[in-house]
């Protein structure tokens, strides 16, 4: 859930990762290592319970979120099956720049999600296939996502703000030097008039 261009080797995935961001003009702020928080659960957490996919269940529909110039769709389906399916996409001046899916998945240890990038031409930016990241901790509001493999990001947290609004903050670890983060603010779209009017008819 996030945007960069990953490397065919790991070693180089970092690099290419924030390459990518300053091409879409994401506004990254790097951050000291020191101030990086631990991502490994507490003794505490790895006993109380196990994360489903209802804690999840507010992302279903559309979201918006921009920067700049450019514009992010995001769509969520309803928990079915054991799986949530989204869809993401990058824009600007009316041309698609990124496509992004990917699918939160029930386990029997918790969620799982996995995301793969593409062009507009459906062409995958990833070589080795998708990027998986686990739901380590989570409250009511706050859902931390951590990457205990390789590729970018190695944390992705989504912050539910209100019934309709989101954050989705994405945590760029290079081999040397300061974390970057990308950090974008999601909007649900809600139904015109006009298409609800429609709709009712």
């Amino acid at each position: 859930m996030s945007i960069w261009f990953v490397a065919r080797l790991s070693a180089s995935r970092a690099a290419a990762a924030l390459l990518f961001s300053a091409l879409l003009g994401l506004q990254n702020k790097p951050v000291p290592p020191a101030a990086v928080p631990p991502a490994n659960r507490t003794p505490s957490s790895e006993t109380s319970r196990v994360e489903t996919l209802a804690e999840l269940s507010w992302l279903d529909g559309r979201w918006r979120g921009s920067w700049g110039p450019r514009t992010a769709e995001q769509s969520w389906t309803s928990a079915e099956a054991g799986l949530m399916l989204g869809d993401f996409r990058v824009m600007e001046d009316d041309k698609t720049l990124l496509i992004e899916l990917f699918t939160l998945a029930q386990k029997p240890d918790g969620v799982e999600l996995r995301f793969r990038h593409f062009t507009p031409e459906l062409v995958p930016w990833e070589k080795s296939g998708a990027t998986v990241l686990r739901l380590e901790t989570s409250d009511s509001k706050r859902f931390v996502f951590v990457n205990r493999a390789s590729g970018q990001p190695k944390r992705s947290i989504l912050t539910e703000v209100d019934p309709d609004t989101y954050t989705l903050r994405s945590e760029i670890v290079p081999a040397n030097g300061s974390m970057e983060v990308v950090e974008i603010t999601f909007h649900r779209e809600l139904p015109t008039s006009g298409k609800a009017a429609k709709h009712h008819h």
